[in-house]
């Protein structure tokens, strides 16, 4: 009986209820509702898609770097793919007011939890934008020499001449201070050479002169140097000065030092090492 009793009230539930009142009120409504909504994420979507790929093509007309044009773009996609979402909420009657907020409160929370990889991030972005150095040239920046390999978002990727890896992060570069010794197409050997105080100064420097001047690789222009820089304790010391091509650098300096070397045992001049002569007076 009690079984009876419940059907017989839900019947009469649902002849009170007005079907086409209630599809007036809610069910087209929120049915036109959903349909706006969609439309405006899979419409917006599309646009998003169009600016984004207009944007690239801009980027890459102005030759902006391949890393940048996808980072940037990305972050483009990213940004208006929001609003999207936020417009298509709002034609659903969700109060996109508190929800902007709510998004900006949390990106300022994850910015202050991430300051350092932000700081990488925009100095990743600088060093891409003013390239102090490319892929491939030797540098010295943050306490470390290598070739670049890869200039990335966050980090740089270099390799020392003994074969390591090393990833640093680009806030650690881009503030501080950068030498690039692939920049410029030649550089100058610095070199120091000292002879004996009992040397002829004159046939030395006639030896490296000519040792220079046979060299190929070593430029006319600027002429080399040779000049007499000090006055050691144990020596006289040349300052030997010339220019080549950055790739022939080492090249040109160890095999200076070998003929230089080589040459003044040829021809009696002595390379001294330090020493101390020490004089002891007796006493009567």
């Amino acid at each position: 009986m009690p079984e009876d009793l419940n059907v017989t009230e839900t019947l009469s539930v649902l002849d009170n209820v007005d079907i086409q009142q209630l599809i007036e009120t809610y069910v087209l409504p929120w049915g036109i509702n959903i349909v706006m909504a969609l439309a405006i994420f899979l419409i917006g979507k599309f646009i998003v898609k169009v600016l984004v790929r207009f944007a690239k093509k801009i980027m890459v007309k102005a030759k902006v770097d391949n890393i940048l044009v996808n980072f940037i773009g990305s972050i483009i996609n990213a940004i208006l793919l929001l609003f999207v979402v936020i417009a298509a909420l709002d034609q659903l009657g969700v109060e996109t007011t508190s929800l902007i907020a709510l998004i900006g409160a949390a990106g300022l929370a994850v910015g202050l939890a991430l300051q350092g990889t932000l700081q990488n991030l925009a100095s990743g972005v600088m060093l891409i934008i003013f390239r102090p150095f490319n892929d491939g040239d030797f540098i010295e920046a943050a306490g470390v020499s290598g070739i670049v390999e890869e200039i990335g978002i966050f980090t740089t990727t270099m390799r020392t001449g003994d074969n390591r890896e090393i990833i640093i992060p680009n806030g650690e570069i881009f503030g501080g201070t950068i030498t690039n010794y692939s920049k410029r197409n030649t550089r100058r050997v610095d070199m120091v050479f000292g002879i004996g105080y009992d040397d002829d100064i004159k046939k030395a420097k006639e030896i490296i002169s000519k040792i220079l001047d046979e060299d190929d690789r070593i430029l006319k222009d600027p002429a080399p140097t040779i000049a007499v820089g000090e006055l050691a304790d144990s020596s006289v010391n040349f300052n030997v000065r010339p220019w080549c091509a950055t790739s022939e650098y080492w090249n040109v300096y160890s095999d200076t030092h070998e003929k230089i070397k080589l040459a003044f045992d040829a021809e009696g001049i002595s390379i001294p090492y330090p020493q101390m002569d020490i004089h002891q007076d007796k006493a009567a």
